[in-house]
Formats: C-alpha cells, structure tokens, sequence
C-alpha cells in the first residue's frame, strides 16, 4: 500500500496573504480540543521534535480513531492548510529532516526565515478567495 506524506524539508510556509493575526497567537480553549489546539500544543513547546506527518496525524486522523496507516494511505492536507498559518499568524519551518517548529509573524526568525533564499517558500492557503 502506497502512503502518502504532508512532510517537507527545508521549506517555510509562511502565513495566508489575508492571515489577520499580526503576531502569533494560541487558538482559543475549545472542548473537545480543535485540530489547531492540538497543533499549537504539539509546536509550541517542542520545535523540531515532529515531523508534519505527527502533527497533521495527531490533529486529524487520531482523535477521529483512525490508525495511522490508513489515514495516510490517501493524501491528507498539509500545513499550510492549518490554522495556525490560515489564521492564527503563524508560519512553520521544516528542517533538513522534516521536522517543523512554528515561529510568530513579525518576529526576527520568521522575518529571517522568510528572507532565507536557501529554503522552498510556501504561503499558506487563503481563507477567503481572492
């Protein structure tokens, strides 16, 4: 069975052109938790420890009950469909490695990271069209 992967390596997917957050912010307490809860957890306190594959996994497939296998047996849609880069002004880094860490618009790593011409640039998916 082929599996599909959301991961990418050295790539920054910056915010939405119509993000409205001026810096990062955590998505609001919800219960049960949002997919973006569960994603700002997962980045927030742990840059560079998963791989985009854990984090849209853990925010989509595992709270449904679904394993992990067959969740990526189709494709899935990656970060740059989270909220987090959507709305919540947040833009996502991945390593050589695939691993990701989340930095706030308008700080010096997301300023240095968009700057970065060694790296894929990505915008994140609009929420409205244009």
């Amino acid at each position: 069975m082929k599996l599909y992967t959301t991961n990418y390596t050295n790539a920054f997917i910056e915010t939405a052109e119509d993000c409205p957050a001026s810096a990062g912010e955590a998505p609001p307490y919800r219960e049960p938790e949002t997919a973006a809860q569960i994603e700002y957890k997962m980045l927030s306190g742990h840059p560079y420890l998963h791989t985009s594959d854990d984090v849209i996994y853990a925010s989509s497939g595992k709270r449904k009950g679904i394993s992990r296998e067959d969740f990526f047996a189709k494709g899935q849609p990656c970060l740059r469909s989270s909220a987090l880069t959507k709305r919540y002004g947040w833009g996502i880094h991945s390593d050589a490695l695939g691993r990701v860490a989340m930095y706030g618009v308008g700080t010096e790593e997301y300023k240095a990271l968009s700057a970065d011409e060694g790296i894929l640039h990505l915008r994140a998916m609009r929420t409205k069209k244009a």
